[in-house]
């Protein structure tokens, strides 16, 4: 698996809204809004992650888990959305958790601005409510990278848009696709399920069953699947 820098934030077309960085720790997110709201998003980031610190604190099994935990009514609302997209997913937790972070700290966002867009290292909740949005999807050295977009009607938001990759990056991945995309209303069930499906990905003949395995999912609105030359589609997703 290759590490690219996050050189494809240099492309992000900011049109009116207002965009920024924002990293604490290994949380290191993009922000567009109608304004300036770096405070107000650190103060979320540093929140929303000390729930998770903590509940790793005393449950040790959340942070290494390659598989669902048990449900936890007591934990915080992150930790047990995190819980309930993974358990969906059949994957470990944390393979929700930028997802999570970017729709929790978004849905806070959304508070101060009526368009926010947070992206996570390619994990994304997007709020748009003037114009068609187009999230380009980068899928390494595929020659697909950047050609292809997900057009996003401002009806249709907010909505969570995930990917996954087993070529780029550096969280753990058992499959080969250079980019697996799943939309979901849920930005921590998109990340999960996108996980759970790229690891299934061995090879191009795998892209139709994969679609439709995913396709299965409760709360997956849409995939993209990326390998090499190869572009698979399913659900609601309109492609530019």
């Amino acid at each position: 698996m290759d590490y690219h820098e996050r050189t494809y934030r240099n492309k992000v077309s900011k049109g009116v809204l207002t965009s920024f960085p924002l990293q604490v720790k290994e949380t290191d997110l993009y922000i567009s809004a109608d304004l300036n709201l770096d405070s107000i998003a650190r103060k979320s980031v540093y929140k929303y992650r000390k729930y998770i610190e903590e509940y790793i604190r005393h449950h040790p099994s959340f942070l290494n888990s390659l598989i669902p935990v048990d449900r936890d009514d007591f934990a915080p609302p992150i930790i047990q959305d995190m819980i309930g997209a993974s358990t969906i997913s059949g994957v470990g937790p944390m393979a929700a958790v930028a997802g999570a972070i970017a729709q929790y700290v978004g849905t806070e966002l959304l508070l101060y601005s009526r368009n926010v867009i947070v992206e996570n290292g390619g994990d994304i909740f997007l709020k748009c409510v003037y114009n068609d949005t187009h999230v380009a999807l980068f899928a390494g050295e595929s020659p697909l990278s950047y050609k292809i977009s997900l057009r996003i009607k401002p009806e249709d938001t907010p909505i969570g848009i995930c990917t996954s990759s087993g070529t780029v990056g550096h969280s753990l991945s058992l499959g080969i696709a250079d980019a697996v995309c799943v939309t979901s209303k849920s930005t921590a069930l998109a990340d999960a399920a996108a996980t759970y499906l790229c690891n299934l990905v061995k090879g191009e003949n795998d892209i139709k069953k994969v679609l439709d395995l995913g396709f299965r999912i409760k709360g997956v609105l849409g995939i993209v699947i990326i390998v090499n030359d190869k572009l698979g589609a399913i659900g609601a997703v309109e492609l530019t």
